[in-house]
């Protein structure tokens, strides 16, 4: 073996020791954002439902230090959010942490602990493509470790926005975990050269915006779901009716549905564009590598189908009598789309994507 080889191997092995221990570190990450839900307080959860009850915003106080050196208390109108079908008014839930200290201390270290599993996962990817001198993304396993690492930097930049999205934590911990497991159990391939097709710089941009598309999509849909079950629980006190303890111990401190569903309509809008790209960008490299342009290949039709389910979500979005609940039932089918395209194609079904193996 000669010394090339010698040092792609531990390159390779280096990877893999670093994309083991960053699912340890996401498992500790799992673990605070379990801790930051059971811990954080329920009585401002309690104050959070009484507010969802009232007819009408109401206002609140606020102090405001005079010029003499005293104070005037003031009354400022609360701020709502309202949802999408102009029916409700409802603020949004505390959080996870429930407005506690103690559980905003343990989301605090979640978030630092996923931050710090990202960057390991993150060396992990890198060392990968050092390795076998080319794009982290030959490969299912190479795609999958790839993919989770841009969800959880699309999360994390969201956050360095200030944008209030740590109710995500803990769903999107708990999937790349899954995501990970899965690679690194059934997905994984040795480090080796691609087929000559797949030697072209647009293996980096065409696979790259795959990814990163993903990745957002992945966020809305957790979004889209989470209003599902947030709507529900709004009309079930808006009718009067008394829902169970867990459900009130884990929707109130979630977003008012209609920043949820506001949330998911604007992180789809703004990544459709860039999956119409992807398509284009896959299209000009069959034509490099294979002679034509759009061959109904397995891979190319689902890609299609899935912009047509998110470009059917968008309209519907702006259809009378299709927004809201309807609106988000096509969102979820559409994102089922893409998860048919990434695994169901790759695994279960004969198609030209799939010389790069597992």
């Amino acid at each position: 073996m000669n010394l090339a080889a010698a040092t792609n191997e531990s390159l390779a092995e280096m990877s893999n020791v670093l994309i083991y221990s960053s699912m340890a570190v996401y498992t500790l990450a799992f673990l605070a954002h379990i801790a930051e839900w059971v811990l954080g307080s329920r009585s401002k959860v309690g104050r959070t439902a009484a507010a969802l009850t009232a007819p009408a915003a109401g206002t609140v106080q606020v102090q405001v230090r005079q010029r003499g050196g005293g104070t005037a208390v003031l009354d400022k109108p609360e701020v709502v959010t309202r949802s999408a079908t102009g029916a409700r008014d409802v603020p949004d839930g505390p959080g996870a942490a429930g407005g506690d200290e103690k559980g905003d201390l343990y989301g605090r270290i979640a978030v630092s602990l996923t931050t710090l599993a990202f960057l390991v996962e993150a060396a992990g990817v890198v060392t990968r493509a050092l390795s076998v001198q080319r794009a982290p993304w030959g490969n299912m396993y190479e795609f999958s470790t790839t993919f989770s690492t841009v969800v959880v930097g699309a999360y994390l930049g969201f956050l360095v926005a200030r944008k209030n999205v740590r109710w995500l934590g803990l769903p999107l911990v708990t999937t790349v975990l899954l995501d990970l497991g899965i690679a690194v159990t059934w997905l994984y391939t040795e480090s080796d050269q691609l087929v000559p097709a797949l030697h072209s710089y647009w293996l980096w941009i065409h696979v790259s915006t795959a990814i990163f598309c993903g990745a957002v999509f992945y966020l809305g849909a957790v979004a889209t779901l989470l209003y599902l079950f947030r709507d529900s629980y709004e009309n079930t006190l808006a009718k009067g009716g008394t829902p169970g303890g867990f459900a009130r111990s884990v929707l109130e401190r979630l977003p008012a549905a209609a920043s949820l569903d506001k949330f998911a309509y604007r992180v789809n809008a703004a990544i459709f564009p860039l999956w119409t790209f992807t398509i284009i960008a896959g299209a000009i490299w069959a034509g490099d590598a294979w002679g034509r342009y759009w061959g109904w290949d397995a891979k190319e039709v689902w890609s299609f189908i899935t912009w047509v389910a998110y470009a059917a979500y968008l309209h519907a979005r702006a259809t009378a009598g299709w927004k809201g609940r309807k609106a988000a039932y096509v969102a979820l089918i559409a994102f089922a789309c893409w998860l048919f395209n990434y695994y169901g194609v790759n695994m279960f079904v004969n198609s030209l994507h799939s010389y790069a193996g597992v």
